[in-house]
């Protein structure tokens, strides 16, 4: 079992940034790809952004591009989600996911933290 907890959300200006942070325990955590996801009210929860354990890899979605920069340090447990530019769209609760593979995480995680929510408005 890996146990994930969010934390960094708030309320932010447009253009403003946050950083996020995941803390996992329970496992290694240097042996699963780590993901970021986010779900607004109403819509679906979306793809955000993925990196590999090693932390070679990283991997992004399209909405987010350029503005978002996820990493990792393994020794502290922790990963990142460096927002900038951000714009009320983004408003959403942002989750971390945990899965031992980078496409896996990015499609089915196994595990979930609880979320913490992101507000973008002036």
């Amino acid at each position: 079992q890996v146990q994930l907890v969010e934390s960094g959300g708030g309320q932010v200006q447009p253009g403003g940034s946050l950083r996020l942070s995941c803390v996992a325990s329970g496992r290694t955590i240097s042996d699963y790809a780590m993901g970021w996801f986010r779900q607004s009210p109403g819509k679906e929860r979306e793809f955000v952004a993925a990196i590999s354990g090693s932390a070679i890899f990283t991997y992004y979605g399209n909405a987010v591009k350029g503005r978002f920069t996820v990493s990792r340090d393994n020794a502290k447990n922790t990963v990142f989600l460096q927002m900038n530019s951000l714009r009320p769209e983004d408003t959403a609760v942002y989750y971390c996911a945990a899965a031992p593979a980078l496409v896996q995480v990015t499609k089915t995680p196994d595990y979930w933290g609880q979320g913490t929510q992101v507000t973008v408005s002036s």
